[in-house]
């Protein structure tokens, strides 16, 4: 059994800097490198590398409940050599515990596998070191924030019982369960460190259906592959077809939005932006290749660029096969892309607020235009300030 080890690297929210406007750009990098840093300086420089998008959430949960909490950061390569003011505090640190502690069990399933570079013996027993190191310091972190990371460790070690009890026919969402129970436990402890506990019960919500969502996402996006390689997905094992997958993902998306509603907020703008236009948008890419025409990128045009990658709170997936990029190569790969423009707007245009902007850019019918890409077109002017900066969708 062997979980992606990738998907620590990217997460199923990859948002393109069309899509953000100027402040909610630069908030989402401050968060990005502020969980970057709390791995630093709480785990160590090797434990950066399981910096990924979608951990950062919890972070800007966090925060969105009370006030921003930011220090001057150095020069750093991923940025240019220029500083940045980046997110610090409880938030940070809790992100890092949680991608810590799941990163942790993916390496430690590698090495009982033997995949890769695990098939040797050196290799193995230095995996199995960073592991259980790694665990360690995620749980004494998450003893100092008051969260206990046995829940997601339990979630792991449940979920393999949970898959081999599958059957055709079965339900999906009992594969999907134990993630959403580990991430449901996370997303809430943001309202605690918060001192929001009327947020806990509606958060733990969002966490639940958000884990269900990147599983479901994580499967679609390798349902071709796993099939050539003849190897597990749930969707294959329960019978699911992609028209359930993507009800029960639209479903997902749609709880996620309105338990939202429910959250008291300080300031929910990126949190939104994340959590419902982007989880909209990685839905929408998921299925793209199962009959939904994909939105076209520059990145797709030239050929060049990442192909989807699967989500942090995809994790439980046990008996996914080991994916080609290995962990250096997808080190790599995440500090390529790092504050990189991964999916851009269409150009040319298509014209004021189509019914795909209308969808992708959560614009309602009232809309007289939706001024993507700095285009022109429509009444904004032109600003490329983002996704319908022109209108008053929220």
């Amino acid at each position: 059994m062997t979980i992606p080890y990738s998907s620590a690297m990217f997460g199923i929210l990859r948002p393109c800097g069309h899509r953000l406007s100027v402040d909610l750009r630069e908030s989402w990098l401050a968060h990005l490198c502020g969980l970057c840093l709390a791995l630093r300086d709480d785990h160590g420089q090797l434990a950066r590398v399981v910096t990924n998008y979608d951990g950062l959430v919890i972070s800007a949960l966090v925060e969105a409940q009370t006030a921003p909490s930011r220090r001057a950061a150095g020069p750093c390569a991923l940025r240019g050599m220029k500083g940045a003011d980046v997110a610090v505090g409880a938030g940070a640190r809790l992100a890092a515990t949680v991608s810590l502690v799941l990163a942790s069990a993916k390496v430690g399933d590698h090495v009982d596998d033997r995949d890769g570079a695990f098939s040797h013996a050196p290799v193995r027993g230095l995996g199995r070191q960073v592991a259980r190191r790694w665990a360690r310091q995620a749980g004494e972190t998450g003893g100092d924030l008051g969260f206990d990371t046995g829940v997601l460790v339990t979630a792991v070690r449940r979920q393999a019982e949970v898959e081999a009890a599958v059957v055709p026919g079965s339900s999906v969402l009992a594969v999907t369960e134990p993630t959403e129970t580990a991430s449901g436990e996370a997303v809430a402890r943001t309202a605690v460190l918060a001192g929001r506990p009327g947020n806990v019960e509606p958060l733990r919500e969002v966490g639940r259906l958000f884990g269900r969502l990147a599983h479901l996402v994580d499967a679609v996006e390798d349902f071709a592959e796993d099939r050539a390689a003849g190897a597990w997905n749930p969707l294959a094992a329960t019978g699911t077809s992609m028209a359930e997958a993507r009800r029960l993902c639209d479903d997902a998306a749609l709880g996620v939005e309105l338990a939202l509603r429910e959250v008291e907020f300080a300031d929910d703008r990126l949190v939104h932006a994340l959590l419902v236009h982007e989880v909209r948008e990685a839905v929408r890419r998921a299925f793209a290749e199962h009959g939904e025409e994909p939105r076209p990128t520059r990145w797709d045009r030239r050929g060049k660029g990442p192909g989807p990658g699967s989500g942090l709170w995809a994790w439980p997936r046990l008996t996914h096969p080991p994916t080609r990029r290995g962990p250096l190569l997808g080190c790599l790969a995440f500090f390529y892309q790092c504050g990189t423009c991964q999916f851009c707007c269409r150009d040319p245009y298509p014209g004021p607020c189509s019914g795909e902007w209308r969808s992708s850019c959560d614009c309602s019918d009232s809309c007289d235009c939706c001024d993507c890409c700095g285009s022109g077109r429509g009444g904004g002017g032109g600003r490329g300030d983002g996704c319908c900066d022109c209108c008053d969708c929220g």
